[in-house]
């Protein structure tokens, strides 16, 4: 921590015995204070009515100063080295004078519903580094952990100022889907000796990449990294890209050595060039907003379907009923509803 963020720190300690002001968050993010965008990334992951209401204020202040970097979704099979990858890869575009944060999303504890892969730890590096932030999210039991606060969170993190935005997320099933919807590029990371290439990443994962990076393209797996890089471009040929104008390619890196790093970030640059070009980088930011929107309306339906005191007890009741076979799935979902509507 340097000395300017010691004393923004103390600041943030004594602000704490009184209730920071709208204001007080706004210019705090407006003016890179990481103490200040760590608590009002806070009150963006409460699901207290108080931090809730404090935070969409903010946000609202925020919001023309945000969607100016480059969003990226890092995400592959476990154990490909993800996160040491995101390491050496912000590293390089910190010393290229770019402020990047890492909003990594954890799979949460069923206990304690807190994150438990310690990004911060994984991350000593780049998280140390004044030009990076790197943002460890518990997911709270949401599948991928990619929620309405997630993407709040990158909002912040671009009115700070961070120019590159990664979200890095677990690397199983329909988190990744969650994640593409949020991102401008969308990069899968692979490995090869696994014998099965595609060994614990499901196929349609690749339907989604903008790229496909293997690593650990070194030593003596150099060769069968490079097999691979063949083998997926054969089979991406195959595939209709999702970006329009665009061709998904496989390449090899390798976080060890550095090796095809700084090629991760050439080919980003040239597909915002292209897709900047043909009009589709805005065409897909737009899409995202309003598919948030849509997602957030089942969030809340969901949410007050579930909280309505009556209906806890007539759930209850219908699965009673169903359990002993004096109704069916379909006529239970229907009768649930038509109690709901009743009470309005």
């Amino acid at each position: 921590m340097t000395e300017k963020e010691s004393i923004q720190s103390k600041q943030l300690l004594s602000t704490r015995r009184r209730l920071l002001s709208v204001d007080d968050y706004v210019q705090g993010v407006m003016n890179g204070n990481r103490a200040i965008i760590a608590q009002a990334i806070t009150i963006v992951e409460s699901n207290l009515p108080k931090h809730m209401e404090m935070a969409q204020k903010v946000l609202k202040e925020l919001i023309p100063y945000t969607g100016k970097s480059v969003r990226i979704g890092f995400t592959g099979v476990p154990g490909a080295g993800k996160s040491t990858l995101i390491e050496s890869f912000g590293m390089m575009l910190c010393e290229q004078n770019h402020r990047v944060a890492v909003l990594a999303v954890d799979p949460s504890s069923s206990v304690s519903k807190g994150s438990i892969l310690g990004d911060k730890t994984r991350m000593e590096h780049l998280s140390r580094h004044p030009h990076a932030y790197v943002r460890p999210s518990p997911s709270s039991g949401t599948l991928g952990g990619v929620t309405r606060k997630s993407r709040e969170t990158l909002l912040i993190c671009e009115a700070a100022g961070y120019d590159v935005i990664i979200v890095e997320t677990v690397g199983v099933g329909q988190s990744e889907v969650t994640v593409q919807s949020m991102v401008d590029f969308f990069l899968v990371i692979m490995l090869t000796g696994a014998g099965d290439e595609l060994q614990g990443m499901k196929k349609g994962v690749m339907e989604f990449a903008d790229a496909i990076f293997i690593n650990k393209a070194d030593g003596e797996n150099k060769q069968a990294a490079m097999n691979a890089k063949v083998e997926y471009n054969r089979l991406l040929h195959f595939i209709q890209p999702i970006t329009e104008g665009w061709e998904t390619k496989a390449f090899t890196v390798s976080a060890l050595t550095g090796e095809g790093v700084a090629h991760i970030w050439k080919v980003i640059q040239k597909y915002k060039q292209v897709t900047s070009m043909n009009g589709f980088f805005g065409k897909r930011r737009k899409e995202q907003m309003i598919d948030w929107v849509h997602s957030m309306i089942e969030d809340q339906l969901k949410a007050r379907f579930y909280g309505n005191p009556s209906m806890k007890k007539n759930i209850t009741k219908m699965e009673g009923l169903l359990l002993n076979g004096h109704t069916s799935p379909t006529l239970a979902v229907q009768q649930l509803f038509n109690i709901y509507d009743e009470n309005g």
